[in-house]
């Protein structure tokens, strides 16, 4: 890792790009960040659907870990929200995850569905669309929605500290992950759960659409539910085994909000590709760090479940399914958008958010995260091409940095992508898109993301998620005390270990 260059320290475009060559990458960058006044590309509009968004920035959908017990907004639930209704963008794809029922939380503290929670998050639509009225002067072209989810085997409703995984199948390494016993068929759903699971997919849809909520995210990422089910080669039954089979969860929750919702967007974010489980080298740990990550240990004469690479060899791409179920997704359900990530937070974090600094308990990238950046941004140019007239949102631009306007009004004026996400990087710096859309600048270059991780060390010890290092809400919060010392907490054990 000590060869691996700071994004913030590559101060002019020859050195990034000299940087970019010396890791072998190739990627479209302008020199200039280009205002909306000077013809950037991020200032255009796009078509989705019969809605016209108006420009090609969107804020991806990020988890607090703050809402009420109830399911209901928090104070911290509505800041952040905040956040994204000044952030410049046009398109917000779902706020955050929002939990179709009780038992699929990722945590305690999670939005979720309850026919009491009507009212509630009716507000906080409105709250959220009024702050980027009041901010730009208009909401009429700003397309908000909300992702629905389950989390599955990632499940933790009543405790942050405790799995209750609901699972797919059994899955050689992420079992023992999650204490799932291989021998025992007890936390795998059943396809009448997957029915009621359905039904109440569309419920959620139907909340989403009298809040006010003019699309909804059929989540299928991140190693949660729908993306588990994704790979379930091996599942019996009518949601499992050939692709038709392993599209079919996906396929009856968007027929029944069709059915329900008309005139309701539909979008599906996607893990497009994955790679096996990580964990730390632990011949390589040193300090209070762990190692860099490694694939887990599995029987590798037995395929490995994953989605969107070659199961006998997890490492490398294959998105031959991936692009079948793309072209299923735009000519059969008739999606109107998607949003491409890859991988799992918990699993592989580095293919999905590319990070210098990974949580206090997480391994240390194995690769230069701004290798992991390019695959990702490179992929997306290419399913883009083999699936036209399926607007798309690229991910995993935040490592980018001061980089991030150049490449991404460079990839968009190229056609690799329709519109670029950004996540973390919008809580330490909420309005940096509008300043380059308005000024053509970076006006505050103090407060952009470093990548931390504070923002997930924080949820993985049950405090609420923030930018504790940038954002004075969270930086004087009693949290902060907290999370310092759950840090300082890990650092001792891990230089035992490593000592050890």
């Amino acid at each position: 890792m000590s060869d691996y260059k700071r994004i913030g320290h590559l101060k002019d475009y020859a050195s990034f790009m000299e940087y970019l060559k010396q890791l072998g990458l190739e990627l479209p960058v302008d020199e200039h960040i280009l205002s909306a006044a000077n013809g950037s590309p991020m200032a255009q509009t796009m078509q989705v659907g019969n809605f016209t968004v108006g420009n090609r920035w969107c804020i991806h959908p990020m988890e607090g870990w703050d809402a009420n017990a109830d399911g209901t907004p928090s104070e911290y639930t509505t800041q952040r929200w905040h956040k994204f209704a000044i952030s410049g963008a046009k398109l917000l794809w779902g706020g955050e995850a929002f939990a179709v029922q009780p038992d699929g939380r990722a945590n305690p503290s999670q939005l979720y569905y309850r026919p009491e929670n009507l009212d509630a998050m009716a507000k906080l639509y409105q709250v959220t669309e009024q702050a980027h009225k009041e901010r730009f002067g208009t909401a009429d072209d700003m397309l908000l929605g909300l992702q629905l989810t389950h989390s599955g085997r990632f499940s933790r409703p009543n405790d942050k500290t405790k799995l209750e995984s609901k699972c797919a199948y059994h899955h050689p390494t992420l079992d023992g992950r999650c204490g799932v016993d291989p021998d025992s068929d007890q936390q795998i759903i059943t396809d009448d759960y997957l029915k009621t699971l359905i039904d109440n997919y569309v419920i959620s849809a139907k909340l989403a659409q009298k809040a006010g909520y003019k699309f909804v995210d059929v989540k299928h990422c991140h190693g949660y539910l729908g993306h588990e089910i994704l790979s379930g080669y091996d599942r019996p039954g009518k949601y499992g085994g050939d692709l038709q089979g392993r599209t079919q969860f996906m396929r009856e929750i968007i027929e029944g909000i069709r059915a329900e919702c008309p005139g309701l967007i539909i979008g599906v974010r996607i893990s497009i590709f994955d790679q096996a489980s990580h964990k730390p080298d632990p011949t390589k740990g040193k300090g209070a760090k762990l190692g860099p990550g490694i694939p887990d240990d599995y029987e590798h004469e037995v395929a490995y479940p994953g989605f969107g690479c070659n199961r006998e060899n997890p490492q490398e791409m294959d998105l031959t399914e991936p692009i079948e179920v793309l072209k299923m997704m735009r000519d059969e359900m008739k999606v109107e958008m998607v949003n491409i990530s890859a991988g799992s937070p918990y699993y592989n974090p580095h293919i999905q958010r590319p990070a210098f600094f990974p949580p206090s308990d997480g391994y240390q990238p194995p690769e230069d995260p701004l290798v992991g950046v390019v695959r990702q941004i490179k992929v997306v140019g290419d399913i883009k091409k083999a699936v036209p007239n399926l607007p798309m949102v690229g991910s995993a631009y935040s490592y980018l940095q001061e980089w991030l306007p150049n490449v991404a009004q460079a990839v968009v004026r190229e056609g690799w992508v329709d519109s670029v996400g950004i996540g973390r990087l919008v809580l330490s710096y909420p309005d940096m898109l509008a300043d380059t859309l308005e000024h053509g600048q970076i006006r505050q270059p103090k407060l952009i993301c470093r990548t931390f991780s504070d923002c997930t060390t924080a949820p993985r010890n049950g405090i609420i998620s923030g930018c504790y290092p940038l954002d004075d809400l969270y930086k004087n919060a009693p949290e902060h005390a907290l999370l310092k010392d759950a840090k300082k907490e890990l650092r001792d054990k891990l230089k035992v270990i490593n000592q050890g």
